[in-house]
């Protein structure tokens, strides 16, 4: 242990305790730079005993983690951060929750390894993210039936833990379930879906548009993780049809070879847990190899929006127009995250958060949680999920390549917040939205970009606003100066404010290469909106005849792009992250 004193703005001298932690470490040692600690754990027995503050410095390499890593209120004021952050010289450590994988055989082409009764839903070679081998479909002609589906293929017969993935159930809705069985009936193959995820299915996703109806899941659009889909290099399947002797199933790219490849399942659901604590910070680290276990059980992944996903407990119906209807859940769950901080506040700067099987970072409750020039990317679901907090501030972030398994999951969101404010993000290569508002209170959305959004399902937007905003102009939500580039799905809003949003100011914003630029009407309707000093290169929807609760004024469309770049210099030159 070292100590050394810094200031406080009283010139009062604070004792600061610095411990080390690396790969090759021992934790019976002193954590000194010479003769650090090797597990994180110890380093938190040690600043918990120390006078004062504690500054934890990880070195390069690969931490693992047995169990969840978890920070409480007697960790306040602790810092974990990579060793040499801020210098030229910074190392790059990774928390990791993952489980390397050897003893590979192959067999036909494909790397076979015994791994006992590891569950996982992803796999990582040499950093790269492997897919789940899949199928396009039932094979075959196939119906939907009250307890799963009929088809004249014998082939899912031969299936024993297929997961059926149905992509746009609704346009913004992708739900996984899991198949019980498989049996002959005659020529026809009865396929029996695991309860209770598919009556929750069929339950949910009831709509009416313009009076054609639509009942239950459907047919699937993908299938996946059978031995026998395993077809394209660089995909994966975990055979688990024998209890506690499962095999890791993998057939390689061109020019990998079993014994030079690092191969790492995640195996720990969360990893790290911050609860409680006051002045917590991260800087500098990876968050790395977490999985999410949940979707595997028989309760499957019934999505409806966003994060959320239903397990029940009663749907309602909502009227879109004459018609037109849809049904949603009275509640529902939200995604876990691999890193949480609950009822807790601090910093996480400089973090990457990659190659995880859920959320990358979660906030709930709290107040004065600072999330900074972090990057997060390869994630199974979203970047970055905030609820009932209270000043969370979310800038100079990258976010790209995020809800590969959870395609409704939006790269940044906040709901039922107070005084949040989500700045300066780059957000690219997502399925779905950019960044999601949910009802709360004096919500700023500031020079943000998104490029790329709405890549797989559809109605959304690069920024998508619903719900209450605020009960006045003191407390409403900002969206200023951000620049939305190219939504892709058909039938998206680039901005979009919907489902009741009100009390929102959209100012000096710049949409462009999206199907619809906005929309003004929407049910329930916009109230106390203003929209002014945007830039469009196409009119918003009802642009011409503004809703009651909505003020249009000072609005551009420029469809020729020079002339609209040109109009838009300032605005583009400011958003996004900030260099240096």
């Amino acid at each position: 242990m070292v100590y050394d004193y810094v200031y406080g703005i009283n010139r009062k001298a604070i004792k600061m305790s610095h411990f080390y932690v690396a790969p090759t470490g021992d934790d019976s040692g002193p954590g000194s730079a010479e003769r650090p600690f090797r597990t994180l754990e110890r380093a938190r027995t040690a600043a918990r005993e120390a006078p004062g503050a504690a500054v934890v410095r990880l070195r390069g390499g690969v931490h693992p983690l047995t169990r969840t890593f978890e920070l409480t209120e007697a960790d306040s004021g602790t810092v974990y951060e990579a060793y040499g952050y801020g210098a030229a010289e910074r190392e790059e450590p990774v928390v990791s929750g993952g489980r390397p994988i050897s003893g590979w055989r192959e067999r036909d082409g494909v790397w076979l390894a015994e791994v006992g009764d590891l569950e996982t839903r992803q796999l990582y070679v040499n950093g790269r993210r492997a897919d789940r081998a899949g199928i396009p479909g039932l094979p075959g002609a196939a119906t939907a039936t009250a307890t799963g589906y009929v088809t004249d293929s014998p082939e899912p017969r031969g299936w024993r833990q297929a997961e059926f993935v149905h992509r746009g159930v609704y346009p913004w809705t992708e739900a996984r379930l899991a198949m019980a069985g498989a049996t002959a009936d005659g020529d026809a193959t009865v396929i029996t879906m695991a309860e209770p995820g598919f009556g929750w299915a069929t339950e949910l996703y009831n709509s009416t548009w313009e009076g054609v109806t639509s009942r239950g899941p459907g047919l699937p659009s993908r299938i996946e993780n059978e031995p026998g889909f395993l077809r394209e290099p660089g995909t994966f399947v975990l055979d688990r049809s024998r209890p506690g002797d499962h095999v890791l199933m993998y057939k390689p790219l061109p020019g990998e070879e079993p014994g030079a490849a690092r191969v790492v399942a995640p195996v720990l659901e969360r990893l790290v847990a911050v609860s409680g604590a006051r002045d917590v910070a991260f800087r500098g680290l990876v968050f790395a190899e977490a999985t999410w276990l949940r979707p595997d059980r028989p309760e499957g992944f019934v999505h409806y929006h966003g994060h959320g996903y239903y397990e029940g407990g009663g749907v309602e119906t909502a009227v879109l127009g004459e018609g037109s209807s849809v049904t949603l859940p009275a509640s529902s769950v939200t995604i876990p995250a691999c890193v949480t901080f609950e009822d807790a506040s601090g910093t996480v700067e400089g973090c990457r958060f990659t190659r995880l099987g859920a959320t990358g970072l979660g906030v709930s409750g709290g107040e004065g949680l600072t999330v900074r020039g972090c990057d997060f990317d390869t994630l199974s679901a979203g970047g970055v999920v905030v609820s009932g907090s209270r000043a969370t501030t979310i800038e100079d972030n990258r976010v790209r390549r995020i809800g590969l398994e959870y395609s409704g999951s939006p790269a940044v969101s906040v709901s039922d917040t107070r005084g949040c404010v989500i700045a300066h993000n780059e957000v690219r290569q997502v399925p779905h939205c950019g960044i999601v508002a949910g009802s709360g209170e004096g919500t700023r959305i500031l020079r943000n970009l998104t490029v790329d959004t709405l890549q797989v399902l559809a109605d959304g937007g690069g920024i998508y606003l619903s719900g209450s905003q605020g009960d006045g102009p003191g407390n409403g939500a900002e969206v200023r100066g951000n620049v939305i580039a190219d939504t892709r799905t058909p039938y998206n809003f680039g901005l979009y404010l919907d489902y009741g949003a009100s009390w929102v100011t959209v100012e000096e914003n710049v949409v462009v290469r999206a199907d619809n630029t906005s929309v003004l009407h929407v049910g329930p309707p916009l109230e106390n909106v203003v929209f002014r000093g945007n830039f469009w290169d196409a009119d918003p929807l009802g642009h011409d005849d503004p809703p009651a609760g909505v003020t249009y004024e000072g609005n551009v469309t420029l469809k020729d792009e020079r002339e609209l770049n040109a109009a838009t210099e300032a605005i583009r030159s400011l958003a996004g992250v900030r260099r240096g």
